[in-house]
């Protein structure tokens, strides 16, 4: 049983108890529980067998008790006893932008809708007008909000992706002779969502890994099964706390035409027909399987040779879909793309003073062992009140906290920082006398997601005219699956940013991914300097990093573009 698993059956308590109208203090108390539990570093399994559920935080003996039984019997009775009280599609329901707990009780109960389609039909017959609080504008947002949450339904979360690739590079290198693995496609480009999974492997033994690919724990189904391509579906607990299903496709390549593979597994359709019309122009042919002259192979063995057979040097994967890059190669200009060993430090990581999971001892031990010199503490404003903001009087007391931590650190820094709403005509959530004690400030919109564009995009610079705010985090404050993002001038937004000196987020939260590759280097070309952070309410989470890094890079941004890349003596200057 993992963490994954038990947090999510808390968040299904939560929500269940909040959609029967039951007491707010036990609905809050699960939702607290469980992201704390998916914060753990350990297995909950473990703490619950050596009694210490209670360490955890918000962990009462209630819940622990429940956690116990899960642990120990796969089952909890009272969650199962709560929905058989609730229809099987009303959960569903949640995870659509612009519904919560109460909304879909009053669907459930007063127009009977429970589930997607009947809700979806309830909007196209303009039945939900009918209900107090829903109109005409409601009906037609839901009806897109169900579309986006479909449409986030079809692909995995890279952070998801990950785990699976992870878990069954795990599993098969531990049950077969692996000489060489790697996971191609969007994954190996990094792209923000993935519709499945290319794994690539070479092997003294073929029958082995094939074998031992089907078998894994996880797989719900085998799709096909031959002598050097599989294909399966793998059951996940995905970052929302819900099971999903990704295709994996694995194949087996020869050595000698392992590069050739790589490359044409893992370029864009459009990267991939531009090189195979260069080798045309050559009077070669290029395909999985190598570059040829005739019946002559001039390159296969690895993607530096593919490359080179073309006259081109190896282009990043993260660069690999057919926008200039071809072009920039063949002028020896590819940037020295960052890399993850660049990174010095993450500046928007939250503790459990706010909506975290973990104390901010705890959170600036996480970050020092992943070898960081600093890391920036960055809890929300008062406006927040979902994610419990803190009042001026608590931020300053947290400031004052965390300067006296600093005073035992040897070789590592905290910065003192903010994450500040943006409110509505770009007024900060803290007045300036509170800003100006803080190291920097991030500024965020966390409210009022559907102001028109014009009017949004001026609310956003003024923002970043405040001289005490520092960095724009997640502009464009999306949730991949669940919001779209807000409508807004990014150019003039890039412009402002340029202007004042504020930095512009690469936000590797899982359902983040906020900015885009393509966006990131529209920024960078907007003369604005970037710097990517985790937003991790939890230690684990700053293991993002790796996600935010592959977006700079789809992003063309270098070591130099990224604020967290650089050393605290030039980071304290700029952020003042």
């Amino acid at each position: 049983m993992t963490n994954e698993e038990v947090a999510a059956a808390l968040h299904e308590i939560g929500d269940m108890l909040d959609i029967l109208g039951e007491d707010r203090f036990r609905v809050v108390s699960y939702h607290r529980a469980a992201r704390a539990i998916e914060g753990l570093t350990t297995d909950v399994a473990d703490l619950a067998s050596e009694g210490r559920l209670g360490d955890i935080p918000g962990v009462g003996s209630a819940i622990a008790d429940k956690i116990t039984e899960f642990v120990t019997t796969g089952r909890i009775a009272y969650h199962e006893e709560l929905k058989a009280r609730i229809p099987a599609g009303v959960l569903e329901l949640l995870q659509v932008r612009g519904i919560g707990p109460k909304k879909v009780q009053v669907l459930w109960q007063q127009l009977g809708i429970t589930d997607l389609a009947t809700l979806e039909q309830a909007a196209k017959h303009r039945r939900l007008r009918r209900i107090k609080g829903f109109g005409e504008k409601t009906e037609a947002n839901l009806l897109k909000a169900i579309g986006t949450y479909r449409q986030g339904q079809s692909r995995a979360l890279l952070w998801d992706a990950a785990r699976v690739v992870d878990a069954l590079r795990a599993h098969l290198e531990a049950h077969a002779p692996v000489a060489r693995l790697e996971a191609a496609g969007s994954f190996r480009r990094m792209r923000e969502t993935v519709g499945d999974v290319d794994i690539l492997v070479t092997t003294p033994d073929v029958r082995s890994v094939m074998r031992a690919f089907t078998s894994f724990r996880d797989v719900k189904q085998v799709y096909s099964e031959g002598e050097i391509k599989s294909s399966v579906l793998v059951d996940y607990a995905g970052y929302d706390g819900a099971r999903h299903l990704l295709q994996v496709d694995l194949e087996i390549l020869d050595a000698d035409s392992w590069g050739a593979g790589l490359q044409y597994f893992t370029g864009s359709k459009d990267h991939n027909v531009h090189l195979r019309s260069m080798a045309v122009d050559q009077g070669l042919k290029l395909n999985e399987y190598g570059v040829f002259r005739g019946e002559h192979t001039l390159a296969g063995a690895s993607e530096e040779d593919v490359y080179r057979a073309l006259g081109l040097p190896w282009i990043p994967p993260e660069l690999r879909e057919d926008r200039g890059e071809i072009e920039a190669a063949q002028r020896g200009e590819l940037p020295d793309l960052v890399k993850p060993s660049d990174i010095r430090g993450d500046f928007h990581v939250h503790t459990n003073a706010t909506d975290g999971t973990e104390p901010l001892e705890a959170m600036v031990g996480a970050a020092r062992a992943l070898g960081y010199e600093y890391v920036g503490i960055s809890d929300h404003s008062p406006s927040a009140v979902v994610a419990f903001g803190l009042t001026s009087e608590q931020a300053l007391a947290q400031r004052d906290r965390i300067r006296e931590l600093n005073r035992d650190l040897k070789g590592f820094t905290v910065l003192v920082g903010t994450e500040c709403d943006i409110l509505e005509g770009g007024a900060m959530d803290y007045p300036d006398e509170v800003l100006k004690e803080f190291d920097y400030a991030l500024a965020s919109i966390h409210s009022k997601f559907t102001v028109p564009r014009k009017e949004m995009t001026a609310r956003v610079v003024a923002a970043v005219e405040n001289p005490y705010v520092n960095v724009l985090a997640h502009p464009m404050a999306r949730l991949i699956g669940s919001r779209d993002p807000i409508e807004i001038d990014f150019d003039a937004v890039f412009a402002a940013c340029a202007r004042t000196g504020t930095a512009v987020e690469v936000n590797a939260g899982p359902t983040r991914m906020d900015l885009t590759g393509p966006q990131a280097r529209a920024a960078k070309a907007a003369g604005c300097v970037l710097t990517v952070d985790t937003d991790a309410h939890g230690g684990p989470e700053l293991g993002a990093m790796r996600f935010g890094v592959g977006s700079a890079r789809r992003g063309w941004l270098t070591a130099a573009d990224l604020v967290n890349a650089w050393p605290l003596e030039r980071v304290k200057p700029f952020f003042r």
